[in-house]
């Protein structure tokens, strides 16, 4: 166990993953993700974050821990959170690094309803919150945050399911805790993360009040069983370069019957806070989403110049049309993001991405991601969906093959390029990352029924009620 200021290191994390935890791939259970060929590249991507050089800052509590634990108090610490996730992304290839990004959203979002909580109930959630907070950040952990049941028939609330485990929910109720059963989709880094923290996907109401619930468990619990999505994006292409150096997992994460003792239960059956903290949950992981996106196009930014350039045609005007398309992407991310830690809400002392301007820029990213495809697909041309494979480019016919894919430059080092612009708009990978982008972090609707209900009206309305009198 890391404490205090005796920081974890990246063998630290990997040796911690080797702790009995019940992962799947492919029908099997996993005995070692370290050493697994394929998820073995998550855990070393997650493994970047201890290896990034500005990550830790001096807590005047805990000392020094990692700035992904600094609780946002002002726009200042949202512009500087924006900045570590958009900084951390590009130091690991683009990817993403989940690893202690989302937990920490998640637990400013429990700090918020756990005060608002005890404040109505007389209950004493904010001070487990706290306590278990203190705990992630002395030792450094990393977290993965489940929240999308997987809701069976999306056409019934939870309590009016068939099998009532579509769900998650209590199912025992003892002295040292409770018992809790269903399960999560889609979790992100679940399989290599230290914790999972477990919140409500939606509003309650009294009859789902079993399905009210939040707590936090270490990843190796009994009963708690991750089956890993297909690494499509490296198995599917022998030609992936990127995939091959980053990528993140996902696990249908199932609950059966985990015990969780009550100092890690954050919410019990208050069901007039699932809404909340689940909407509180989305605007911090949605800001985060808008810190990564903006990072992340810079991919697509920078194969669609080096792409042009091999193809001899970067002066031509579509050419230019296209980079400034994906350009616009990337930088009404980041205008989004700074918008919205510029305008916080402050709720119980604590600072909150402006949620118009998170969710203006999350639609506008669900929506033209397709844009930024369509951009680097039209510069680099059909080839990079006929391109022969990698296996051709080590036999003993490379060189007739390169001899055919010279453009402005040789065909080794064009053809380069094109391997990665096909991963990045002609592959498994992108049909991961398409879907991803329309549907992580929230959907497209999810996002319109946010921002109907929390924009302000008055301006306009006034304005119009000034010339109808």
């Amino acid at each position: 166990m890391q404490l205090d200021n005796n920081m974890r290191s990246k063998e630290d994390y990997l040796k911690a993953l080797k702790d009995g935890r019940k992962v799947y791939y492919r029908g099997k259970l996993v005995e070692d993700i370290t050493s697994h060929p394929i998820l073995r590249i998550a855990a070393l991507h997650a493994a970047k974050l201890y290896e990034y050089q500005d990550r830790l800052y001096e807590d005047s509590k805990l000392g020094k821990i990692s700035k992904f634990f600094k609780v946002p108090k002002s726009p200042q610490d949202l512009l500087d959170r924006h900045k570590l996730i958009y900084d951390l992304t590009l130091y690991c290839n683009g990817i993403f690094n989940i690893s202690q990004a989302i937990g920490s959203d998640a637990l400013f979002a429990l700090m918020i309803t756990a005060r608002q909580v005890d404040k109505k109930y007389g209950t004493d959630y904010y001070k487990r919150v706290e306590k278990y907070f203190e705990e992630v950040a002395k030792q450094d952990l990393t977290l993965a945050t489940a929240q999308t049941d997987v809701k069976g028939d999306r056409s019934k609330r939870p309590s009016e399911q068939v099998d009532p485990d579509m769900y998650v929910r209590i199912v025992d109720v003892r002295s040292d805790g409770i018992v809790v059963k269903g399960a999560k989709a889609h979790t992100t880094q679940s399989a290599v993360s230290d914790e999972i923290i477990v919140i409500p996907t939606r509003a309650m109401r009294e009859n789902d009040k079993d399905y009210a619930i939040a707590f936090a468990i270490p990843t190796n619990t009994q009963g708690l069983k991750m089956y890993t999505r297909p690494i499509d994006e490296i198995e599917g292409n022998t030609s992936a370069i990127l995939s091959k150096k980053d990528y993140e997992l996902e696990t249908l994460t199932v609950f059966d019957n985990v015990f969780i003792p009550w100092d890690r239960v954050f919410l019990f059956k208050e069901y007039d806070h699932a809404g909340t903290l689940a909407m509180l949950f989305a605007t911090y992981h949605r800001f985060t989403a808008l810190s990564y996106r903006a990072a992340t196009i810079n991919l697509y930014l920078g194969t669609a110049l080096y792409t042009a350039e091999a193809n001899g045609i970067q002066n031509e005007k579509h050419v230019r049309d296209d980079i400034v398309d994906i350009m616009l992407y990337k930088e009404i991310m980041r205008m989004a993001a700074l918008s919205a830690a510029y305008n916080p809400i402050i709720s119980e002392g604590i600072a909150i991405p402006n949620p118009v301007f998170v969710n203006i820029g999350k639609l506008y990213s669900n929506m033209h991601f397709i844009d930024v495809i369509k951009a680097l697909i039209d510069i680099s041309g059909g080839i990079i969906a006929t391109l022969p494979s990698e296996e051709d480019f080590l036999s003993e016919e490379k060189d007739v093959i390169l001899k055919y894919l010279r453009g402005n430059i040789d065909g080794y080092s064009r053809s380069k390029i094109l391997r990665l612009s096909k991963e990045l708009a002609a592959s498994n990978f992108v049909g991961y990352l398409l879907t991803l982008m329309i549907h992580a972090e929230g959907s497209i609707e999810a996002s319109k029924i946010e921002l109907f209900r929390s924009y302000d009206y008055s301006e306009a309305k006034e304005l119009v009620r000034k010339i109808l009198q």
